[in-house]
């Protein structure tokens, strides 16, 4: 099967990819890329998501790209706008014209003596092959094809429409009708106030409570300082700003959780009516940070709820009937069409199968070396943010660091580059130690990461500007190789 070489194949045309391709392509260059993307568009997690009132669960500062500042004065952005700023930045460095869209890939096989991969992929209904030198993937770790929903007990008898916000129909009508979100998590709290603009009313009914912080929607001082600075610097103070301020709130959480959550609630019962029930609602069973924290821009939750458009519900599911849903406690909540903002499925590298010289490489075995390489996968890099930071922090530190690891192999002659894990004393953990359902049900699937540096995922940006931007590359973990030269035989 003929294929096409390229020297950097990535995989994935969301933020992290975009971002990914704009380092590579302004470090080298003369170098040769391209980015597969499956689905016919760019953009990614939010050309994906179409729900009312989809947007940023953190702030645009530290969303944004380090090379590029986000200048609408919106920190908290909409998902329309976002979208906007992925497609502008691929478009303004000429990113855009090495997408190529409808490619699947779907295998990847690593060959040591040539020291390449072949990538296999679907396109058009046929099967096609590229080979590269270097293979960096920037797929996410979630499924596309659809989100996580609970078998709920009798669903089928509900005359209604049953919806999941990653299958957002465009022409559903909710137009003074009943709603009822079921979670409460980042997408549960957006669904329900964007809602209450049509609806009659729209309820979100939780088994538990999640931690809610209120936020102005916009920056009033990064948008000051970027009249005053400019935008370059009045976006990296007010990005290192932003950094700092959610640094000190999760290691708070970590270390004084009952003075956060004492914090957060003072805060929410500010933002509610009088006499509101804020225990039952608004009281977690867990600590601040074991899960994300939730931003709702301007309180705009609180608001809705405090306007009588909205209300929460906590109970548990004892069935679906045919006007709404029967609870634990007894009670109907009548609905006309139901949200099931129920979270979604993790999926691995976007589920591509992966091999080195034939053998089948099972990631669980593997260990992630400093969150971005696998131990054994030779010339491989992957992007998995943040989970209690902006996701784009990370993507551009992986992507920084990618560059200088290129630049250490040009010249030094070196071809390949490969973690290995040679330390008896490392124990495994789960990659993502995180206390979310949908984190708990896949994580087994994934690489583990180990007991110390460097095979951990860190979680502190400060931390990883030190490793990834100005660590060594040559660490005595990372292994080198040059091409060895074959004997040139006499005709």
């Amino acid at each position: 099967m003929p294929s096409e070489h390229l020297d950097v194949l990535i995989v994935g045309a969301g933020l992290s990819g975009v971002g990914a391709a704009h380092h590579i392509h302004t470090a080298f260059p003369r170098r040769t890329y391209a980015i597969l993307e499956a689905r016919e568009a760019s953009g990614g997690t939010w050309d994906l998501f179409r729900y009312p009132g989809v947007r940023s669960d953190s702030d645009m500062q530290t969303l944004g790209y380090r090379f590029r500042p986000w200048t609408q004065a919106k920190a908290i952005a909409d998902g329309p706008a976002i979208l906007d700023y992925i497609r502008e930045t691929a478009a303004e460095a000429g990113i855009d014209r090495h997408i190529r869209y409808g490619h699947k890939v779907v295998a990847a096989s690593w060959s040591t003596e040539d020291s390449r991969w072949t990538v296999e992929v679907q396109r058009d209904g046929e099967t096609v092959q590229l080979t590269a030198n270097f293979l960096y993937l920037c797929t996410g770790y979630y499924h596309y094809d659809g989100g996580y929903a609970p078998a709920f007990p009798d669903v089928e008898r509900f005359a209604g429409p049953v919806i999941h916000p990653q299958q957002w129909p465009e022409d559903l009508d909710y137009a003074g009708k009943k709603v009822v979100v079921i979670g409460s998590g980042a997408t549960a709290v957006t669904l329900v106030p964007a809602m209450t603009d049509k609806a009659e009313h729209v309820t979100m009914l939780q088994r538990s409570p999640t931690y809610i912080l209120a936020r102005p929607g916009e920056d009033k001082l990064a948008n000051r300082l970027r009249r005053l600075l400019g935008d370059p610097l009045g976006y990296m103070v007010t990005r290192w700003k932003n950094v700092a301020m959610a640094t000190l709130i999760y290691r708070l959480s970590r270390r004084r959780p009952g003075m956060i959550r004492s914090f957060i609630r003072n805060e929410t019962v500010k933002l509610l009516p009088p006499g509101y029930d804020v225990d039952t609602h608004f009281k977690p069973r867990y600590d601040p940070w074991d899960q994300r924290l939730c931003l709702v821009p301007d309180g705009d939750l609180f608001r809705a709820i405090r306007h009588g458009r909205a209300s929460v519900v906590t109970d548990e599911i004892a069935g679906f009937t045919e006007t709404g849903i029967r609870l634990r406690s007894g009670a109907d909540l009548p609905a006309d069409v139901v949200v099931t903002a129920t979270g979604l499925r993790l999926l691995a590298f976007g589920g591509i199968r992966l091999a080195v010289d034939g053998k089948e490489i099972k990631l669980p075995e593997t260990l992630a070396y400093k969150g971005m390489m696998l131990s054994g996968l030779p010339n491989f890099v992957f992007t998995i943010g943040y989970t209690n930071a902006s996701w784009t922090l990370k993507a551009d530190l992986v992507a920084e660091y990618t560059v200088r690891l290129l630049r250490h192999m040009d010249e030094h002659g070196y071809t390949q580059c490969v973690p290995v894990n040679d330390g008896p004393e490392i124990t495994e953990r789960p990659l993502l130690d995180f206390a979310a359902g949908y984190v708990q049900r896949s994580v087994h699937e994934f690489p583990r990461a180990g007991s110390r540096r460097p095979w951990q995922l860190g979680m502190s940006y400060a931390n990883d500007v030190l490793l990834l931007r100005h660590g060594r590359i040559d660490d005595g973990t990372l292994r080198f190789r040059a091409a060895e030269r074959r004997p040139v035989r006499s005709r």
